[in-house]
């Protein structure tokens, strides 16, 4: 692992005129070190992030095949360091878990991607969300959710006075419109179907199974010392706050090596119980096309040789901000050997992406702690996908 500020052009320079004469292996290492810190400089100087941390994982990293690389500070009033301790918030990079456990039940014979969410919570029922399947939800495919709650909605009882009210703009399946909404209401009736409470199923069911010890939607007393400071886009310290149903949608803290590990989950790299590992292959397979992106359960991704300027068009503000024609695959597409698969997350103090190259053992994960635009998250991860060949 690395911990550091960050280093200037000259170090960096320095530091690779010095590798020569180095064994090949430490050469190696020093020259992915040296490549991975002026990457990171670099982005802390374009969005003035005061942390950063960054998980990679190749078959080509000795000696395990994973790296964390830590730089800047946690939280600058303090002048706590970024280390492998540090939880940042993950924004909808928790979706991902949301989406694992309703796979979970999927595999479990508790539901069924085709079935409507009031099977499962009756109150949510209506002319609108009775046209809707699971599936859907897992895929923003609703015909048009709204990206975000209306401000008016508080409580759970608001929430599904509302989705009883909604009525899709468009048939459902026709329209891609990335919304919290249509995740948190995934997540409960997950949670509903497996006869428990949502952050305590996500734990147990998802995260300690795969060794996500440092992740948690409420952190324990004990680990708020570690909880980075977030910041807004103008500098301002900020934390998450409480809104409907954000445990489900966006609201887990993790360290960025179990971020990592999830990634790793993904890529077949660990061995969780076999209804797990089979919930976690069926969330990248496409379901969805829509402009640039294949639409799995949460998961992204692009076909070979997936062009930096493609991902990009598939992570903009007009695919995340309104709705975008879809069409629905059939059969569905699981992502070929080389795929670039991703997903993107942000609250307003801080910015995450995980990433991987599908049946080539090759990912990426970043967190920071201040808000900043998506480009220049991808503009850090396309300069880590050239390092590790991803």
């Amino acid at each position: 692992m690395t911990h550091a500020r960050y280093p200037s052009r000259r170090a960096v320079t320095a530091g690779l005129l010095a590798t020569a004469a180095l064994p090949a292996t430490t050469r190696a290492a020093s020259s992915l070190e040296a490549r991975v810190a002026e990457a990171a400089r670099a982005f802390m100087e374009r969005t003035a992030a005061p942390g950063l941390a960054i998980g990679l994982v190749s078959p080509g990293i000795a000696p395990s095949g994973r790296r964390l690389f830590f730089f800047g500070v946690a939280d600058p009033a303090r002048g706590l360091p970024v280390e492998e301790a540090t939880l940042f918030e993950l924004g909808s990079l928790s979706k991902l878990v949301t989406a694992a456990l309703a796979a979970l039940a999927v595999e479990k014979g508790a539901l069924r991607w085709e079935d409507a969410p009031g099977r499962h919570v009756p109150e949510v029922s209506g002319p609108g969300t009775d046209r809707l399947t699971l599936l859907q939800l897992a895929a923003h495919c609703t015909g048009g959710m709204p990206l975000q709650f209306p401000a008016d909605i508080h409580a759970w009882a608001d929430a599904a006075a509302w989705y009883r009210g909604w009525v899709p703009p468009a048939p459902p399946g026709t329209v891609r419109a990335y919304a919290n909404p249509s995740i948190g209401l995934l997540g409960v009736v997950a949670a509903r179907a497996l006869g428990g409470d949502f952050a305590t199923l996500a734990r147990d069911r998802v995260l300690r199974p795969l060794g996500l010890d440092a992740s948690f939607h409420e952190v324990p007393a004990a680990r708020r010392d570690a909880y980075a400071q977030g910041h807004t886009r103008d500098g301002r310290p900020i934390r998450l706050a409480p809104g409907p149903l954000d445990r489900e949608a966006y609201g887990l803290r993790a360290t960025a090596s179990d971020l990592l590990r999830l990634v790793e989950a993904q890529l077949g790299l660990a061995s969780p119980p076999a209804p797990l590992r089979a919930a976690l292959a069926a969330l990248p397979v496409g379901r969805f096309r829509s402009g640039a992106l294949t639409q799995g359960a949460i998961w992204e991704w692009y076909p070979p040789p997936a062009p930096a300027e493609a991902i990009a068009a598939g992570n903009a503000d007009g695919m995340v901000l309104g709705p975008n024609p879809a069409t629905a695959l059939s059969p569905p597409l699981p992502p070929p050997v080389g795929a670039f698969v991703n997903k993107t997350g942000a609250t307003n103090g801080f910015g995450g992406y995980a990433a991987y190259a599908a049946g080539r053992g090759l990912g990426l994960v970043i967190l920071a702690n201040r808000n900043h635009p998506t480009a220049e998250r991808l503009r850090l991860a396309f300069e880590l996908r050239a390092i590790i060949g991803a």
